[in-house]
């Protein structure tokens, strides 16, 4: 289960990674990553 939290949680951040095209947006995206950690970790 922890590898198949690994993989996505990788996705997104290379997903977010590539979405953003500016600082800001980079910010934010990696605010939503980290939040997605969070979720993650008290499940």
């Amino acid at each position: 289960m922890k590898k198949i939290s690994t993989l996505v949680l990788l996705a997104v951040t290379l997903g977010a990674l590539a979405g953003c095209n500016t600082v800001n947006g980079f910010g934010k995206d990696v605010e939503k990553v980290g939040e997605k950690m969070q979720d993650a970790s008290k499940k």
